[in-house]
């Protein structure tokens, strides 16, 4: 998967060795995508150039280069929201999120916002929420309504092989946050916590994921959400 943190999920790590061939794979990788940039003509896409310019993002990360890749990705988002590219935009929050600043968790709320509202790549939106999961405190209500929705989106987007894939995820996801809540273990009793926290009805956990989200941006947001709300796909 390109988004979701599946060796974390799993307990896989990668050894010394393996770590410093990948640094310089991806220190040659940068290379190749400023070499790219530089070569890109005026009229080229908006989509291309915020395409490369947020992979180099994600390889400052792997790199800790954070204060280079959360100001480029900073700049990235105002581009994806101007030329409504939905996708890229929750990309930049992701990439902010990840470079650990002071306003990380602002970014990812922004990121949870944008990849719930717009219809974009259910995998980056199950990872927005994950990372939110991994913030949060063992019994918070907040993680249990985060994987409700992961679990939402793929129900909603999602198709062929990706969308069993995303679902078998986001149901071991689901189930992990059971178990940090409440100490959940046997299918019964797990039913009767989904029922119990009102995670089975949208109606009621998106409302809470919005509370959550304005407490994590302290009701300080970098774009219009009305004006964004506005250029929602009429199929959606």
């Amino acid at each position: 998967m390109k988004y979701l943190q599946t060796d974390a999920f799993l307990g896989e790590s990668e050894g010394s060795e393996d770590t410093v061939q990948s640094t310089v794979k991806l220190e040659m990788h940068i290379e190749d995508l400023e070499k790219q940039l530089s070569e890109l003509p005026e009229n080229a896409p908006a989509d291309k150039h915020l395409q490369l310019t947020l992979d180099r993002c994600y390889g400052l990360l792997e790199l800790n280069r954070f204060d280079d890749a959360w100001s480029t990705a900073r700049q990235a988002l105002d581009a994806a929201l101007e030329a409504e590219l939905w996708l890229r935009a929750v990309e930049a929050c992701d990439v902010m999120f990840q470079s650990e600043q002071d306003e990380s968790l602002k970014a990812l709320a922004h990121g949870i916002w944008l990849g719930v509202t717009f219809p974009i790549d259910p995998e980056l939106s199950v990872a927005m929420l994950q990372h939110m999961i991994d913030e949060s405190p063992d019994r918070s209500d907040g993680a249990a309504v985060a994987a409700a929705t992961a679990a939402y989106i793929v129900d909603l987007r999602a198709e062929g092989k990706a969308r069993n894939d995303l679902e078998f995820f986001t149901i071991q996801l689901l189930g992990q946050v059971a178990r940090r809540h409440s100490q959940v273990e046997e299918q019964e009793i797990f039913d009767f916590w989904v029922q119990q926290l009102e995670l089975d009805d949208p109606a009621k956990f998106l409302p809470r994921l919005s509370k959550v989200l304005e407490v994590l941006t302290a009701d300080d947001w970098w774009f219009d959400r009305d004006q964004l709300r506005a250029k929602i796909p009429n199929d959606q």
